[in-house]
């Protein structure tokens, strides 16, 4: 198995060139994040990351969770591990202080994640969940359900999860059918059962703090009936100690492709009279406060895809260094060589390394904008840059999630026959990737999501905003010497004028046939998600060349100008035949009648 070690420096560079982390910092709140602290912050991480987390990732999915008769238990050394993640602070790093969280912004937040993510994905779905809960409660809970709940699960101590999905439901939480009956002091009884259910049952906390969809006796049917609870695994005493056990136990959990370590329950609610339920906010208002949660998990997912790719990469590269195979190509009768000498190979890995950077700087940038959105003192900045980020949460989610399996896939075949062989840890990777492009709604859901609610509704005004910031960057490429500014820029232009032919489309025809424009959904996002890779891509090479034009010759610099001319070559190329499948390509798949399939 080969090691993780943190991208640091690509992190870092992200952060402070792209995303802003000066500019953030001068935030309202956000004060303590200045360099040294930060820079403190990623070295620790990367150190707990590579050196705890990671040499648990390949024998927890040997050994994966165990149930027996309601109890789960984790695999060797999970249990250990995350008593360090507790003790060191790390799951309240960007929680609010007055519940004893550090209060770090998401773009250090984000960074932080991405190291757990790659190290042991696994591992790192504990606390996502448990950071969803934490928003939920925080911007919804009474100041009893704070005071109850939030120190524990800020500092790790207790665990949280998301309760949305039932056997007859999937997606369509219209169906949902848990019941929640009021008992007349204030509390309910909660009937039901939830499946997929991370983390949902485990032996790492002292108490798991469930977030429930149910309804209520008089609601209305569908998605505006639909309330949320809260539900602990133990009842909390007056002292904060768990007390007795709540009326809720995992029943099985699944066994599935990846992600083997981490447990996915299936949750009875009141099989021995009813589990005893508190409502967050108001009734008949769940789903919107589960979108919270939502939101937070589905950019979080999309930082998966981001650290599966690093971490298919770094196992892939240090392959290709170490495997001796054939002879250089154009080399009669010379020498073995390393795998990494050939063509084929380079472009591989060139497509992994590429690819990798320009999501994670898109998620950094995503998150900087986050920052801004809650923090900036200009309300028409916050706004601003929260259209920005509702616009690109389904492209950091989706587009992110599966480039992340693409990358995945490729590390698979630099390895060879040898990549399909499962102790090479290459094949781990693409069977943890998978599930995230189906976690927290399918990517058709993002890419709906996207054109519908993020394009549609409001003409187009946001994605047309981004463009033009698209746009702004010719003047500036146009100004730097040589082919490889000159072939980004290039690429660039035909690349966002692609993105705005398809966006033109979906605006003028949404209204008029959803179905045929919707069949561009998920090629829509797509383009997005590429041609806004190559905008970061191309800003990281400006920010490069101004470094070697003040005469720093750190190689780094060099490579982001060679990343973003392959990247421009090799994935931004895509922009124009993606935007012809948007525009064209809804009546040949609406063609059939259901008999001809």
């Amino acid at each position: 198995m080969s090691p993780y070690t943190a991208p640091i420096r690509d992190m870092k560079f992200v952060m402070q060139e792209l995303a802003g982390l000066d500019r953030v910092a001068q935030l309202p709140g956000y004060e303590e994040a200045d360099p040294h602290v930060v820079d403190a912050i990623l070295e620790e991480s990367a150190k707990f990351s590579g050196e705890v987390l990671a040499p648990l990732n390949w024998s927890g999915d040997q050994q994966g969770a165990v149930w027996d008769a309601g109890k789960v238990t984790m695999p060797d050394g999970f249990k250990e591990a995350y008593g360090q993640f507790v003790q060191n602070g790390w799951n309240g790093i960007g929680c609010d202080p007055q519940h004893g969280g550090q209060g770090m912004p998401k773009l250090v937040v984000a960074a932080v994640q991405e190291m757990w993510k790659s190290s042991n994905m696994a591992f790192s779905l504990c606390p996502l969940l448990t950071g969803g809960a934490i928003d939920a409660l925080e911007l919804r809970g009474t100041d009893e359900q704070k005071a109850r709940y939030l120190h524990k699960m800020v500092s790790g101590e207790w665990t949280g999860t998301m309760n949305l999905t039932e056997p007859q439901a999937g997606s369509d939480l219209a169906a949902v059918r848990t019941r929640a009956v009021p008992q007349g002091d204030g509390s309910y009884r909660i009937f039901g059962q939830k499946i997929f259910i991370t983390y949902g049952e485990h032996d790492m906390a002292e108490n798991i703090i469930h977030l429930v969809l149910a309804r209520t006796p008089d609601a209305p049917e569908g998605v505006k009936g639909i309330s949320l609870f809260v539900v602990p695994k133990f009842m909390v005493n007056a002292d904060g100690s768990p007390g007795e056990r709540n009326d809720v136990h995992c029943v099985s959990i699944e066994h599935k492709l990846g992600i083997h370590a981490s447990p996915t329950c299936v949750l009875a609610f009141g099989d021995h009279g009813g589990a005893v339920g508190h409502l967050v906010g108001e009734e008949n208002r769940g789903l919107e406060y589960m979108f919270i949660m939502m939101n937070t998990a589905r950019f979080a997912v999309g930082l998966e895809g981001v650290a599966i790719a690093e971490r298919a990469y770094q196992t892939a590269l240090n392959y290709a260094r170490e495997r001796v195979q054939g002879t250089d190509i154009g080399v009669r009768g010379g020498p073995k060589v390393t795998i990494i000498h050939h063509p084929d190979v380079r472009r591989m890995l060139m497509l992994m390394k590429t690819q990798t950077e320009a999501m994670r700087a898109l998620a950094y940038v995503v998150a900087a904008a986050h920052d801004a959105a809650q923090r900036h003192p200009d309300d028409a900045e916050r706004k601003r840059n929260q259209a920005f980020v509702d616009l690109m949460i389904p492209v950091v989610k989706g587009w992110s999630t599966e480039t992340g399996i693409e990358i995945a896939s490729l590390g698979i075949q630099v390895h060879g026959g040898m990549g399909y062989i499962e102790e090479t840890g290459s094949a781990q990777h693409l069977r943890d990737a998978r599930i995230t492009t189906i976690y927290e709604g399918t990517t058709g859901i993002q890419a709906n999501d996207l054109i519908g609610r993020k394009i549609a509704r409001e003409g187009g005004a946001t994605i047309k905003a981004v463009i033009g910031l698209m746009r702004g960057l010719d003047a500036e490429l146009a100004r730097q010497a040589g082919a490889d500014f000159a072939a980004v820029r290039s690429s660039l232009a035909r690349g966002v004028q692609a993105l705005s032919d398809a966006a033109e489309f979906i605006v003028a025809n949404f209204g008029k046939d959803v179905k045929g424009v919707s069949v561009g959904a998920v090629p829509f996002l797509k383009l997005l998600g590429i041609v806004a890779g190559g905008w970061q891509m191309a800003r990281a090479a400006l920010a490069a060349q101004a470094r070697i034009g003040g005469g720093d010759n750190d190689p780094f610099y060099a490579g982001k100008i060679a990343s973003a001319r392959f990247y421009a070559d090799h994935v931004l190329a895509q922009a124009q035949g993606l935007a012809h499948a948007v525009i064209e390509g809804g009546a040949g798949a609406l063609a059939l009648a259901e008999e001809q399939f």
